[in-house]
């Protein structure tokens, strides 16, 4: 049965690369069970934060727990709980899905053939590929191949599922299979969703992070960052040639093509008058007010990653 109260604490890593980039710097993050978004640009620091937590490297400074496991100092126990799926993975093209998640199942402990059966089908059809099981892997779309790795990801029921940049390059339909199976797996685990594709965080996650430049810019619950930025939010469409007056003028957080013209949006406290309507706002407008510096107190932060 798993742990209601299983949980990722994540205190002050940093990680330093051999060529002087500092990859992570000084993380702090309290994950609870279900799916926590961890949004940002790539480079930011997204793949090596999941590449620490799943036990491929070592941070230089801090501490990792899952639940009571120490994760830089206990990685078998980690493993043996850990499901992940890497942004690039490797499939055999001639063996069939049925034959190659039998084979991780025995490489994951699973040795009694009844038993491998048993949990092979099972996980088959909760990512819907039980039809496709004789098909080899060679043959499957990018959608069903994330799906096989989500698969061998939940082989022997992981406390900790990490997804790294899991919906880029899948048509519109593979991708809403995929995000609802991992809703599914994060009702009784931690899923760790890294990814630069705000719609994933804001169709799926509670609670989310933004990193950038190896910082975290903002923690928060994802509902609550969009509530907060209400009244602060306003647009207004333009000509593209009117985008450099507008940057001067007011704190531009977005400008997005739209029928030809320029979707401006713009943060302001008041209303800036010069033709802007108040906005609703959503999660990119959390994204790109944090990551422009007009979000919560963020000139401080600003300047930090700067340094």
């Amino acid at each position: 049965m798993e742990n209601p109260q299983i949980s990722l604490t994540i205190r002050n890593v940093s990680k330093t690369y051999a060529n002087g980039v500092h990859a992570l710097s000084n993380v702090t993050l309290d994950i609870p069970r279900g799916m926590y978004g961890l949004l940002g640009p790539n480079g930011a620091g997204k793949s090596t934060l999941m590449r620490t937590l799943a036990t491929l490297q070592e941070p230089d400074e801090g501490s990792i727990h899952l639940g009571d496991i120490d994760v830089v100092r206990q990685k078998e126990e980690v493993r043996q709980t850990l499901g992940y799926l890497p942004q690039e993975f490797g499939v055999y093209p001639k063996v069939s899905a049925e034959e190659m998640l039998d084979y991780f199942a025995v490489l994951k402990g699973i040795t009694q053939r009844a038993s491998r059966k048993e949990v092979t089908e099972s996980l088959l059809k909760q990512t819907n590929l039980w039809d496709k099981r004789k098909q080899k892997l060679g043959g499957f779309s990018g959608g069903m191949k994330q799906r096989f790795g989500v698969a061998v990801a939940l082989l022997g029921n992981p406390k900790l599922l990490i997804v790294d940049e899991p919906t880029a390059g899948l048509d519109p339909a593979e991708r809403v299979r995929f995000l609802n199976l991992l809703s599914e797996v994060g009702e009784n685990s931690v899923v760790l969703l890294s990814t630069h594709i705000v719609e994933d965080v804001s169709e799926l996650c509670t609670n989310m992070a933004i990193i950038n430049k190896g910082q975290i810019l903002l923690q928060a619950n994802t509902q609550q960052a969009v509530a907060e930025l209400e009244g602060r939010i306003w647009r207004k469409l333009t000509d593209k040639s009117n985008l450099p007056a507008l940057e001067q003028e007011h704190q531009v957080i977005s400008a997005k093509l739209l029928s030809g013209r320029t979707m401006v949006h713009i943060y302001s406290e008041e209303n800036p008058g010069n033709g802007f309507d108040l906005a609703l706002p959503d999660l990119e407008d959390v994204y790109f007010s944090t990551m422009t510096g007009n979000y919560g107190q963020p000139q401080k932060v600003k300047e930090e990653v700067q340094l």
